[in-house]
């Protein structure tokens, strides 16, 4: 009887580690897909929609500072979050587990922030915001070959089916206008390419490096130790050496951006979505593991699409339905999956490993 029970309420956790992790992912997708407005909508606003789009250097330098400051507010949002929770201690105490915590955060801030982040906003002003959403439907893809290779992360077929169901939705959603985008004559259309290239591959390697932290770690707290490193690699290495060893305006830049009400609520409303689809995604992770928090969360691409349409009252194209229908089948896919595949996500030395290295 009692080996029954336990059974039972084994089979209970699980099911309800699953639900909730999918609901992670939901979210996640959902406040991703919001992002893209006011992070798109940055770009119209002064000193960025004044410089000239020939001045290659200048404009990814302001890149670089927009990324800086929305680093800051995330940061700002994550440290309400996790004081309205009282977290606050467990933040400290994991910043200063460098070596056997912390470090990751570390990474996984050089692969979100420098790479990714800086790459999408990259995408979206040399090949604007629908190369940048198509790019990064991919990092599932890098997330779950990382985390396979790394920490020999299980893939069940129908957690591979439901993730390839999603991403040709996304394909079909986004597709007809990144041809548009490769017919492109701007001269500089090739930097939108690379940063949609560094957004998929740094989201990816992410997702993979901040699960081996969560082994050991609070996803809210850990979340919160991944924008500290980043503010500080933004703020006292790169940007400084920007201007030490170049003669770009970087103080202009972050004066003049600080200065404009207009461009600072996009920047606001950017890192509020940021703050809590990061949220949601690193809590998803630690529950359902990289590879089917990376599939629901491609469900973003058609979310994306949506806040887009209600912002610009333009309706979507036929193959909008298509994605549509495609992505929500894939996810539908992936919850179907039994609680029990969900739960056994590793090796069970991969994870004593990450035990003993945290001890």
């Amino acid at each position: 009887m009692q080996a029954v029970a336990l059974e039972q309420a084994l089979k209970r956790h699980y099911v309800r580690n699953q639900r909730w992790g999918f609901i992670w992912a939901i979210w996640m997708a959902v406040l991703w897909g919001a992002w893209y407005v006011p992070g798109t909508a940055l770009w119209f606003e002064h000193p960025y929609v004044d410089i000239p789009a020939d001045a290659t250097a200048l404009r990814l330098t302001a890149t670089a500072v927009m990324t800086w400051v929305h680093a800051i507010g995330v940061f700002v949002w994550l440290l309400l979050w996790n004081g309205m929770l009282g977290k606050i201690k467990d933040y400290g105490r994991t910043m200063v587990r460098f070596r056997r915590i912390s470090k990751w955060y570390a990474l996984a801030s050089l692969c979100g922030g420098p790479m990714a982040i800086f790459g999408s906003y990259m995408a979206m002003t040399y090949a604007g915001p629908v190369f940048a959403a198509i790019s990064s439907l991919l990092f599932p893809v890098v997330g779950t070959v990382i985390a396979a290779l790394w920490f020999k992360e299980r893939i069940t077929r129908r957690a591979a089916l439901g993730m390839g169901i999603i991403i040709l939705g996304g394909l079909a959603v986004y597709g007809p206008g990144l041809f548009g985008q490769l017919q492109s004559t701007q001269s500089d259309a090739w930097l939108g390419y690379v940063g949609g290239i560094m957004s998929a591959l740094g989201w990816g390697a992410e997702g993979a490096v901040a699960a081996r932290a969560m082994d050991v770690s609070d996803p809210d707290v850990g979340i919160q130790c991944r924008f500290s490193f980043e503010v500080f690699f933004w703020g006292l290495l790169i940007l400084p050496a920007i201007t030490l060893f170049t003669d770009i305006p970087v103080g202009k830049l972050l004066i003049d951006t600080l200065a404009n009400g207009r461009a600072l609520l996009w920047i606001f409303l950017a890192a509020s979505t940021h703050a809590y689809c990061y949220t949601s995604w690193y809590k998803a992770t630690s529950l359902i593991g990289v590879s089917r928090t990376g599939g629901i969360g491609n469900l973003y691409a058609v979310l994306a699409l949506i806040f887009i349409a209600c912002f610009t009252l333009q309706l979507p194209a036929w193959y909008f339905l298509i994605g549509l229908a495609l992505s929500i089948t894939g996810s539908f896919v992936m919850f179907g999956e039994s609680a029990e595949s969900v739960a056994s996500l590793r090796d069970v030395t991969s994870g004593n490993q990450a035990m003993v290295e945290a001890e």
